[in-house]
């Protein structure tokens, strides 16, 4: 029999079994611990927590399952540390390094890129999609917008269905790299 906790991670709650709380709590001490970055740590850790609680509900689905050990063991070896280090070779997961679980074909979602924007980031936000220059882009809108204006009204309508993206996880997933706290670093929105 094992004892199980309630836990709040990235605003949702989750049932995990103790040995796998206790490990995740090990990781997320040393990680901020290794961020060393000050008064910016929480904003990091934050995102770490949602996309730990993105990838905990990926693993379990619509099941309700209990998060286990082996479940944590794969989400801190794709995570990895903010040096791009892994946790001690007792922290790792039997057979997967974080390296193998970064190989892995990330989808990329559209969002609006606030960072480079002229009006609404939209441009900005299918070239990276689409994997084109943004310049490119914004000249295939001009000439849609003159060739009849459906190039206005599908700005508009991308504008509201496209969500900009924020964070430093939503910056990642825009461009089609893994999550892992170096890459939370770099796109993190205080610098």
């Amino acid at each position: 029999m094992k004892k199980v906790v309630n836990v709040g991670i990235g605003g949702r709650t989750f049932v995990i079994d103790e040995d796998a709380y206790q490990k995740l709590d090990q990781y997320l001490v040393r990680f901020r611990e290794k961020t060393g970055l000050g008064f910016e740590t929480g904003d990091i850790m934050d995102d770490l927590e949602q996309r730990i609680a993105e990838l905990f509900t990926e693993a379990l689905g619509s099941r309700g399952d209990v998060v286990n050990i082996t479940i944590v063991n794969k989400i801190i070896s794709q995570l990895g540390m903010p040096d791009g280090g892994t946790m001690d070779e007792n922290f790792t997961s039997a057979g997967t390094t974080s390296a193998e679980a970064n190989t892995q074909p990330l989808a990329k979602r559209l969002f609006r890129d606030p960072d480079n924007k002229i009006i609404g980031g939209v441009c900005s936000g299918f070239a990276l999609y689409l994997n084109l220059d943004v310049t490119l882009m914004r000249i295939i809108f001009i000439l849609t917008l003159f060739m009849g204006g459906i190039g206005f009204w599908a700005y508009i309508i991308f504008w509201i269905i496209a969500p900009a993206a924020y964070t430093a996880a939503q910056k990642c997933e825009m461009r089609g790299i893994p999550v892992t706290a170096e890459n939370l670093r770099k796109f993190s929105t205080i610098k």
